[in-house]
């Protein structure tokens, strides 16, 4: 693509990152056949092709984001499927990122969008804030149908009802599990914001399976959310500020102690926090422990294929893998959660259409709430095609979002390989009857 930027736009970094990523889009379209908001709206300007040519005016001409520019780019999901897709490597992650902070610097949104925005940065990165909320919200759900049909904001806050939990969120203190037998690494489980509220039990898992099979889970006090909420709401300024913290704390325990791997088990702050050497690559103080931090990150299903776990008790039951879009787009680990489920005994089915978002997408799906919901229909009628008795998937963004309407458990891929590998069973297979499956396999072994 041929761009005619100024001079003294390209000495701005943000601008001549994005003014590269432009000249790199051959208007190929082949983008546009996997594309979510594409394929529901048909609007040229719903795909990424559109998207770009409306970001490249905007930002080519310093012209203040509009009403139409802001819409078209709201509805993208960052779900980075057409990264995947595009034959011409454009990065088009960083430029998305950079319009959305753009926008939030020339744009005046509407009172009751900046205020429901306000709202989600203020709760959603505060573990005890968001505890709080989820509390709220769950007294709310009979309140519902009243608020949904509220004007302006009643279908969003209908849909924050929606996803708050059937129970109070109870306050989960990381419990320390011992090593056993020779120790084999040193690792630090990030314990992040939302999914300590909303499923304290997968980390638990997390460090029960580490323990038992010779790694050592650092607990880091006072770290938290790894930036990408605010992030992906272009709020630079936070992100930026999140990240600085955990970069800090962590490189001090490695430094203290040695580090073998920073786990990540939300593939949404897997990605971002494996792009942390791109957020801070012009910060001279923070750009070499930005890049430490990002090779040190994992992917919890990216370590653990590593170890060549082995299941103790029979398993064999039909799992459809749900591949998050940060996980298969955003850090492009496609095949190593399915290996890790077969070697713990699971049939593996991949859902039709799984390149295609469910509609969860950090924050999407309380600011967009009708294309979130025909994506989560879509999803949920493709995973009802592979017939499974449960649904596994590696972030707590999309588990949320299926969980209701699935008809079958949506439990970590984490909290099955614990559960094969001798952990207790995950409340949701136990209430589904799992546990009918023979208890022990390998005894004499």
């Amino acid at each position: 693509m041929q761009t005619n930027f100024k001079p003294e736009q390209l000495a701005q970094p943000q601008m001549e990152a994005s003014e590269k990523i432009l000249r790199s889009c051959v208007h190929c379209g082949f983008c546009t056949a996997t594309c979510p908001t594409y394929l529901l709206k048909g609007d040229e300007l719903d795909s990424p092709r559109g998207r770009i040519y409306l970001i490249k005016d905007m930002l080519e001409n310093g012209k203040p984001a509009t009403p139409e520019v802001v819409k078209h780019i709201d509805r993208c999901l960052s779900c980075l499927s057409c990264m995947t897709t595009c034959p011409s490597g454009v990065h088009y992650m960083h430029l998305v990122d950079h319009a959305r902070a753009y926008i939030e610097q020339t744009y005046k949104r509407p009172l009751p969008d900046r205020a429901l925005r306000a709202l989600l940065r203020f709760i959603l990165p505060h573990r005890e804030r968001f505890r709080l909320a989820a509390a709220g919200a769950i007294l709310m759900k009979p309140l519902r149908p009243f608020i949904a049909g509220l004007p302006i904001l009643g279908p969003r806050l209908a849909a924050m009802i929606d996803l708050a939990p059937l129970q109070f969120p109870a306050r989960a203190v990381p419990e320390i599990v011992s090593v056993q037998g020779a120790k084999r690494g040193r690792v630090i489980i990030l314990e992040g914001c939302a999914q300590p509220v909303l499923k304290p039990s997968i980390n638990a898992a997390t460090r029960r399976l580490l323990a038992r099979n010779g790694i050592e889970a650092v607990d880091v006090k006072g770290e938290g959310c790894c930036g990408a909420l605010v992030h992906h709401m272009g709020q630079e300024h936070d992100a930026l500020g999140f990240a600085r913290r955990n970069i800090d704390l962590w490189l001090a325990e490695a430094d203290r102690g040695g580090l073998d791997a920073i786990l990540i088990t939300a593939s949404g702050c897997g990605t971002t926090v494996k792009d942390y050497g791109f957020m801070f690559r012009d910060d001279a103080a923070y750009a070499p422990k930005a890049a430490r931090v990002s090779a040190l990150a994992k992917d919890i299903s990216e370590y653990l294929v590593t170890l060549e776990l082995k299941p103790v008790r029979e398993t064999g039951q039909v799992l459809a893998y749900h591949s998050a879009c940060s996980m298969q787009h955003g850090q492009q680990l496609r095949d190593e959660p399915k290996r890790l489920l077969k070697a713990m005994g699971f049939v593996v089915k991949d859902v039709p259409e799984g390149h295609i978002c469910c509609g969860s997408a950090g924050t999407y799906n309380m600011l967009q709430p009708e294309i979130a919901g025909q994506l989560k229909a879509r999803k949920l009628a493709n995973i009802a095609r592979t017939k499974p008795m449960a649904v596994a998937t590696g972030n707590i963004g999309c588990m949320t979002q299926l969980s209701s309407g699935s008809g079958v458990p949506v439990v970590h891929t984490v909290e099955f390989v614990d559960w094969a590998n001798g952990g207790p069973i995950p409340e949701p297979l136990a209430q589904f009857g799992f546990l009918k499956q023979p208890e022990t396999m390998m005894a004499a072994q």
